[in-house]
């Protein structure tokens, strides 16, 4: 079975967008991101640090806007539209989880569709669905390029995505659909997941529920691309692939972590310098 590791990918995007936001820091026009967050939760925390890292590392400004876990939704509201108005910022990304009673989806339709570099806001998910300019969810992206870079054909190809969120599922069918793929989406109202499935050439698994896909969910010899990023008690991650089970039947498979990880963090990234330019 075959590794399909993230890692070089991620590194090739860095190494582009580190020359391409030299470009824009030497025009007067340095690319900057604002995240903004509204949770004391840890893992959010480590999160929001390795981007604001990663950006450093790749001469992109990154602004956490720390608002407190007891933000009311206008404060946030209020802060992301001032951050719309200001040219000076280029992409805009609200963190997740929030508050108690506050609408994610409502706050993202807040984030301009040319500063929203990671699909939050509804109109960005239309504007993709529709074949218009935006820029998509970044870890949907992430599965397309790690399929791409290491050569596998979607073309023609049954491709199934277990779970359907906004985040991967819905956006990445579309991206899919846009490389001549026959998407099969799958949740969990999917009668025998396993029958599904198991028919299928490419399977992204993309629902939090640790090894929910075992061995009776793939195809003999099926690209396997596990974008589960589930926190065990001793620390690590786990992906939703029971990848012990599966690497005996899989083809090819995405490690966790080392695999989608790495690619969406170099993607958001990209999307600022993107905006930039734009």
């Amino acid at each position: 079975m075959s590794v399909l590791s993230g890692k070089e990918i991620a590194a090739q995007v860095r190494q582009e967008t580190r020359e391409r936001a030299t470009d824009l820091s030497e025009q007067g026009r340095p690319p900057r991101l604002a995240v903004v967050v509204a949770t004391d939760d840890g893992g959010s925390a480590w999160y929001v640090s390795s981007i604001a890292r990663a950006a450093e590392k790749v001469g992109i400004t990154c602004d956490v806007v720390d608002l407190g876990a007891d933000a009311s939704a206008k404060v946030i509201a209020d802060r992301l539209d001032e951050l719309g108005r200001d040219a000076k910022v280029h992409g805009i990304i609200l963190q997740t989880p929030l508050p108690e009673g506050v609408s994610a989806s409502e706050l993202a339709e807040r984030i301009p569709v040319d500063k929203d570099v990671d699909g939050a806001n509804p109109a960005s998910l239309g504007r993709l669905a529709a074949g218009l300019t935006a820029f998509a969810p970044a870890t949907a992206e992430a599965v397309v390029t790690i399929l791409e870079h290491h050569e596998v054909a979607l073309e023609g190809v049954e491709v199934a995505v277990v779970g359907r969120s906004t985040v991967v599922g819905k956006p990445l069918a579309h991206l899919l659909l846009d490389r001549n793929a026959t998407v099969t989406v799958c949740h969990s109202r999917t009668s025998d997941l396993p029958e599904v499935t198991s028919r299928a050439r490419v399977l992204v698994a993309a629902v939090g529920r640790p090894a929910l896909i075992g061995a009776d969910h793939v195809r003999s010899g099926a690209v396997v691309v596990d974008v589960g990023t589930n926190p065990t008690e001793e620390g690590g991650l786990v992906g939703d692939v029971d990848a012990d089970a599966v690497s005996e039947k899989a083809g090819a498979l995405t490690p966790v972590p080392g695999g989608v990880g790495p690619v969406t963090t170099a993607l958001l990234l990209r999307h600022t310098v993107d905006a930039a330019f734009r």
